[in-house]
């Protein structure tokens, strides 16, 4: 974490005051919260929609704080706590950030995209912390504040920095990559989420691409070159006059891609064209988050990481929680709990694998409803229903009223009673869990708003005695099984 003295931190941030206190005072690491920090630490009294963190100073104070900033236009406290005054609390704990990491020979990676960016900020995590001393984003710290207390956490010797960037609109992305001005920019994927914000997946692609203003001279841009709409715009992005470019995807057309990809029970397996000697293992499921580590793969490349090395950093690789995470239940279940987040291109990927999985003898969909999509999301959500088929999906429990969609489209296919809709969580736990059977395979997926690990929870403590004996529990239990094997 970041260590300098008051007087250092006086020069980091332009038109910083000091109030009180001794310049050679020493601080060691940053806190926006009193709960959470230490002895020591410069505390940051953000001001948000519902608090003011100027009004928690004695709070720090007590705690240990060895200084904090302060907003001028808040009147000075009666308080022993050395002050640095500033105009702005979140733009000095930006500018903060941005200088620390121009003062260390730390390589910067930054990852956005609308899908997947946390999987693979993991994966390259994991590939480069093989060979280098890694400093990534935690769970979603991606936003204006977190991406610079990120920064500010890392040690002096860190050698590489991963670096997550989400966003809500245009100019967000600028900023996080004028803070964090990475040597490799990562774009995962343009997809719907945000639409209700930005109107159009073009815009989306836009301010994605916004990654590349603050890409450092001779950097590498490694993006999806599959979707057409990052060519698109590309041409009238600020971005470095010399940018190195790098194309992963499914198709042959891009530079890096899966030659072969094989679905096994915990994980998947595939090789790449750079090496096809070689094989890869991912303890994930689905063929995206193949693509996920082909870009992983890109950025390793580049970085110098061995193959072996990357063999060996993808195999124990650990990701956040909730993306497509396998449980096994006590009680008979497996459960695909990938309740983190939802957007049309994910809900697709998820169902493509829902149907993939082999030695389940029925498969069921939670979903929930897939928010931020704007004007066309009872469209996108009709679509999600349209793609549902009854021999490979044998039933459907939906959460929420924009999944009503799913269910209206889905129920011209489903037999009558297999595709539900319900706007009461408990209700659609009591219904689900008289529905399930030892062996079945459950897929619960929806927007972060919808919450539904309440129903992965309530699936893994059940007690599954028997079965009903209602319409959706007529499906046959063989239901789907082809001789292709789906």
């Amino acid at each position: 974490m970041i260590r300098r003295s008051l007087g250092q931190l006086l020069e980091m941030i332009p038109g910083a005051v000091p109030a009180a206190g001794h310049p050679d005072l020493q601080i060691h690491g940053v806190s926006k919260d009193t709960r959470t920090l230490r002895p020591g630490m410069l505390y940051v009294p953000l001001i948000g929609a519902k608090y003011d963190g100027h009004d928690f100073l004695a709070d720090a104070a007590a705690k240990g704080a060895a200084a904090s900033l302060w907003q001028k236009d808040h009147p000075l406290p009666d308080t022993d706590c050395p002050l640095l005054l500033v105009d702005n609390v979140l733009k000095a704990l930006q500018q903060l950030a941005h200088c620390y990491r121009s003062q260390l020979p730390v390589r910067v990676i930054g990852v956005t995209g609308s899908n997947g960016k946390t999987t693979t900020k993991d994966m390259i995590a994991a590939l480069l912390g093989t060979t280098f001393k890694v400093h990534k984003t935690q769970a979603n710290l991606n936003t204006e504040i977190g991406l610079p207390l990120t920064l500010l956490e890392m040690d002096e010797d860190t050698e590489i920095a991963v670096l997550e960037m989400g966003m809500r609109g245009r100019g967000q992305i600028d900023e996080l990559t004028m803070i964090a001005r990475p040597d490799v920019a990562v774009i995962t994927v343009i997809g719907e989420s945000h639409l209700e914000l930005l109107g159009s997946r073009e815009e989306i692609a836009r301010a994605k691409t916004e990654i590349l203003h603050g890409l450092k001279e001779g950097g590498l841009f490694v993006y999806n070159g599959d979707d057409p709409l990052i060519d698109q715009v590309l041409g009238e992005m600020p971005k470095p006059a010399d940018l190195r470019v790098c194309r992963f995807g499914a198709r042959s057309s891009s530079d890096i891609y899966p030659t072969g990809i094989m679905q096994e029970e915990d994980g998947t397996r595939f090789t790449v064209n750079v090496d096809a000697s070689h094989s890869y293992y991912i303890p994930l499921l689905g063929r995206h988050n193949v693509l996920n580590a082909v870009a992983a793969i890109a950025v390793a490349e580049y970085m110098g990481v061995s193959t072996a090395n990357q063999i060996r950093g993808l195999q124990h690789l650990k990701v956040t929680g909730m993306r497509l995470e396998k449980v096994v239940c006590a009680n008979g279940l497996t459960v695909l709990n990938d309740a983190y987040n939802a957007s049309p291109t994910s809900m697709r990927a998820a169902l493509e694998l829902l149907q993939e999985l082999k030695g389940h003898p029925r498969k069921i969909a939670v979903l929930g409803d897939m928010l931020e999509l704007g004007e066309n999301e009872a469209a996108l959500h009709e679509e999600i229903g349209r793609r549902l088929d009854p021999e490979k999906i044998h039933a459907l429990f939906a959460f929420g009223p924009l999944s009503e969609h799913i269910v209206r489209a889905a129920s011209a296919v489903y037999p009558k009673g297999t595709a539900r809709a319900y706007r009461e969580k408990a209700e659609l736990i009591r219904d689900l869990a008289a529905f399930v059977r030892p062996g079945d395979l459950v897929l619960v997926k929806g927007s972060r708003g919808m919450a539904l690990e309440e129903v992965v929870s309530s699936l893994q403590t059940i007690e599954i005695f028997g079965h009903s004996h209602s319409e959706i529990d007529r499906v046959p239990p063989n239901a789907g099984e082809s001789e292709t094997g789906e």
